[in-house]
């Protein structure tokens, strides 16, 4: 079985439909709300252990109601949670997220105990992150602690993968250079490269600016236009696919943890992007992050009727 380390944060999603968002000052009945497991860190792993790889992931949860629920969610998807622990005194992360009716979304990020995530735990967890055969980071945790994770990975001749959202302005060059693969969307390759980003073709030469620095493979998620990758094995684009979208909400992170299945499985880059492309529509037909991700035997159906 293929093996990924998911190095990052877990959150607990509070998801109210609206069908506007209110001005200031101004109260506003909304239509639905809904509660689940997510976070950036938590959702990739959700996405790559419901493909069928197994996972392992190193979080935080806090001293609250959310964090036996957020340990009996890894467990539920058989992912190795051992890592995953508890840090008295602080709330766990929250994420309050607003869906329109048009399928765009809008969320806040409480960070809580996914802060405490620091680079000690990775060293407690050394042993088992060598049999991975990629790390996956995220940037809604400490980024010392993702710096280490870098220079971790790089040390022990293991891939790792950044996907760096939320999006920081100034992320270190020298980290940045010992990546595998980066996978940003078109906002976050705007604000790390400093460009205007606003298609296929300036996300081209944005990337290339990545690749240029020493960064191997560069994807660029492009919504329903699907995705763009420039590297060591070309430059080439994978189309979207047109779907009913319901909530977009976590269609990146489900890209993130199918291309972690199918790269690890075997290796194959534009597959695993297609895949990637594919799996990330589907999960936009759904409502919620998590809850919207389709098991293999799913995705499966859903690929038979592309």
């Amino acid at each position: 079985m293929n093996k990924i380390a998911v190095i990052g944060s877990n959150m607990v999603d509070l998801i109210t439909y609206v069908d506007r968002m209110p001005s200031q000052g101004e109260t506003l009945e909304a239509p639905g709300f809904a509660m689940g497991c997510g976070g950036k860190g938590a959702n990739q792993a959700v996405a790559a252990a419901k493909l069928g790889a197994g996972v392992l992931m190193v979080s935080k949860v806090g001293e609250d109601m959310f964090a036996a629920n957020t340990l009996a969610n890894f467990q539920r998807f058989g992912i190795d949670s051992r890592f995953v622990t508890q840090v008295p005194g602080v709330s766990s992360g929250v994420a309050p997220i607003f869906v329109q009716s048009d399928s765009h979304n809008s969320i806040l990020i409480v960070k809580g105990a996914n802060a405490h995530l620091k680079p000690a735990d990775i060293d407690v967890a050394e042993a088992a992150l060598r049999d991975c055969q990629l790390i996956v980071l995220q940037l809604e945790i400490d980024l010392a602690t993702v710096y280490y994770a870098i220079a971790f990975a790089k040390r022990n001749g293991i891939p790792v993968l950044l996907n760096p959202a939320p999006a920081i302005a100034g992320l270190s060059r020298e980290h940045l250079s010992q990546l595998d693969f980066f996978i940003p969307n078109e906002g976050e390759l705007a604000l790390i490269t400093g460009r205007v980003v606003d298609g296929a073709e300036t996300a081209l030469i944005a990337a290339r600016q990545l690749t240029a620095e020493g960064v191997r493979h560069v994807i660029v998620t492009l919504g329903e236009k699907g995705a763009l990758y420039v590297g060591e094995e070309g430059e080439f684009h994978v189309p979207g696919h047109k779907v009913a979208a319901r909530d977009t909400t976590g269609a990146g992170d489900a890209f993130i943890g199918c291309f972690a299945h199918y790269w690890t499985r075997n290796g194959d880059m534009r597959n695993a992007i297609t895949q990637a492309v594919a799996y990330s529509a589907c999960s936009v037909t759904g409502l919620g992050t998590q809850s919207s991700y389709p098991d293999a035997t799913q995705f499966a159906q859903f690929l038979d009727h592309l």
